[in-house]
């Protein structure tokens, strides 16, 4: 683990992001709430909220640190065909919420992946990156795409 004793206590945000691409038939039953196992949306957000609070528990040299706030957009995106999923943690720490929102958001995405595979085995998730970090040293920071 990195000593972060020196470091002061800042306000910071991290935000991931990523996506499941699926049939649309799939998409449309996620839509229309017709799954075996319920309200994958609903679902989905508890669990990658619930993940984001252990991520510590996780990721062996990650810092327990208290989350002030975790936020999932979850988007049925008709483009690619599938669920878009961005995840945004806040904290007041000594060290920043990148991992809670990667973790986060890939929880997500593996809650939904996994309430739907019993209808689709073409079923891809990706594109998992952060996104966006604000405080701590470093300031803000937006990942550019390109």
């Amino acid at each position: 683990m990195v000593d972060v004793s020196a470091k002061p206590v800042t306000n910071r945000l991290a935000r991931a992001s990523g996506a499941i691409r699926m049939q649309p038939t799939t998409l449309d039953a996620i839509r229309s709430n017709v799954t075996r196992k319920g309200d994958v949306i609903a679902v989905a957000r508890v669990a990658g909220i619930m993940a984001s609070k252990r991520t510590a528990e996780l990721i062996p040299l990650c810092h327990p640190i208290p989350l002030a706030d975790v936020d999932l957009t979850i988007d049925l995106d008709e483009t690619l065909p599938g669920v878009r999923v961005t995840a945004t943690a806040k904290t007041a720490a000594q060290t920043g919420v990148e991992m809670e929102a990667i973790v986060a958001a890939s929880v997500t995405l593996l809650t939904i992946f996994d309430m739907v595979k019993g209808l689709d085995r073409d079923l891809e998730i990706g594109e998992i990156s952060v996104i966006e970090k604000q405080g701590g040293k470093s300031g803000h920071w937006v990942r550019e795409r390109g």
